[in-house]
C-alpha cells in the first residue's frame, strides 16, 4: 500500500494540468536516462523512500549542501522539501577579474496519508551529503498481532 505519493518534480506550479500525470508516466517510467531532470532541465537530487514496519524513511542525496540550505514544510498533507544555495567566487590577478556564480534550487513534494502517518513527529537530519527524514506511522496503522476470538 503506497501512502506517500510524489506530487511535483521541480516546478512550483504546473503550466499544464496534464503535466502532473505526464511527468510521472512519461519521464520517470519510460525515460530512465533523464529521471533526475526537471521540466526546466535542472538537476534534481535522487530521493529514496523506504517503508519500514513503524515508519517511512526518505533520503535525499544532496552532497555539498548544509542543513541550513534546506527547507522542509508540511502544509495540510503536502510535505515539501526544497533547497536554495547561491555561491559567488571572485578572483583578481594582475589585469583580469574572474567572477563565477552558482545557484542551485530544487523542490520536491509528497502527499502524506493523514490516516497512516504521525505528522506531529517527523524528524529530519542531514549527514554525509544525505538529508534523511523519518516519518513515523500512527499506532493504528502498525501491523496488529492476530487476536484470538473465543467461541461462545
Amino acid at each position: 500500500m503506497t501512502t506517500i505519493v510524489k506530487r511535483t518534480n521541480g516546478s512550483l506550479l504546473p503550466t499544464d494540468p496534464r503535466s502532473l500525470f505526464d511527468d510521472f508516466f512519461n519521464r520517470e517510467l519510460f525515460n530512465w536516462g533523464n529521471n533526475n531532470f526537471s521540466a526546466s532541465r535542472t538537476t534534481l537530487p535522487s530521493i529514496n523512500i523506504k517503508e519500514l514496519e513503524k515508519a517511512f524513511e526518505v533520503e535525499v542525496a544532496a552532497p555539498g549542501m548544509q542543513k541550513e540550505d534546506f527547507r522542509i514544510t508540511l502544509d495540510g498533507n503536502l510535505l515539501t522539501i526544497s533547497s536554495s544555495k547561491e555561491e559567488q567566487q571572485d578572483e583578481s590577478s594582475g589585469n583580469y577579474t574572474r567572477k563565477e556564480f552558482s545557484y542551485q534550487t530544487f523542490q520536491r513534494s509528497f502527499e502524506l496519508s493523514k490516516d497512516v502517518v504521525d505528522d506531529e513527529n517527523i524528524e529530519a537530519r542531514y549527514e554525509n551529503g544525505v538529508l534523511k527524514l523519518t516519518i513515523p506511522k500512527k499506532e493504528s496503522a502498525l501491523p496488529q498481532s492476530p487476536r484470538l476470538i473465543e467461541i461462545q
